[in-house]
């Protein structure tokens, strides 16, 4: 093999390698209990992932909002990814132009020993019951929340109603992955719906099934737990 063909080699290693820690980070959020979030990577782009937020308590109470996070092309040996709302959400800790969510309080930087993109989501949801931002992206929301709250929890109640207006709206992308809803239809989605109401059945006599111990992810067999 000569010394083109060895470049080439560790490219492509490069590339199977990066693609590898990115699903076993999504694969991860699994393990989690990210209440209310649902994310998905890009069916075209690995480093591009949709997700949604439905928020189920607080100021925000009812709100679903819509995001993309987006992975640095060095990940994880790069800077922290970013968080954009595409959804309209006036908070402190959004920018008002841009949708970003800001990171940097949290993540100043991003190490890969320790931070991953779980972390990420966590923050995410806790920003919905949390107003004071000490960096905050929207000063104008940071002191409206600080001297005028009742002002603030009207145009955070816009925001909620304007995430329902727009829960239906066509995807702006053709990506197969790009997470979508339809109004409740009884002859396309109960049974769907009775299916998973249905309490599972289980087989005493099947073997080799597995979990994971909660809080780890060290798994057990059925027989372990016995």
């Amino acid at each position: 093999m000569n010394e083109k063909e060895q470049e080439n080699m560790k490219e492509l290693y490069s590339i199977f390698r990066q693609e590898y820690i990115i699903m076993a980070e999504y694969r991860m959020l699994q393990t989690e209990n990210l209440e209310g979030i649902y994310v998905i990577p890009s069916y075209e782009n690995s480093f591009v992932w949709y997700g949604v937020i439905f928020v189920r308590s607080g100021i925000y109470n009812g709100g679903v909002f819509r995001f993309t996070l987006a992975l640095p092309e060095n990940f994880p040996d790069d800077k922290v990814p970013t968080l954009a709302f595409t959804s309209q959400l006036y908070h402190p800790a959004v920018d008002a132009n841009t949708g970003e969510l800001n990171l940097s309080e949290v993540f100043p930087h991003w190490d890969k020993k320790q931070n991953h993109i779980w972390q990420i989501l966590k923050y995410l949801h806790w920003i919905f019951s949390n107003m004071n931002i000490k960096s905050p992206a929207n000063n104008d929301a940071s002191m409206m929340f600080k001297t005028n709250k009742k002002m603030f929890i009207e145009k955070a109640k816009e925001c909620v109603s304007l995430s329902a207006d727009h829960l239906y709206d066509d995807p702006p992308t053709e990506d197969k992955h790009y997470i979508t809803f339809k109004p409740y239809d009884p002859k396309i989605h109960d049974a769907a719906r009775n299916k998973m109401l249905k309490p599972r059945e289980t087989d005493e006599s099947s073997h080799g099934i597995s979990w994971v111990q909660a809080g780890t992810y060290q798994s057990f067999s059925k027989e372990e737990t016995s």
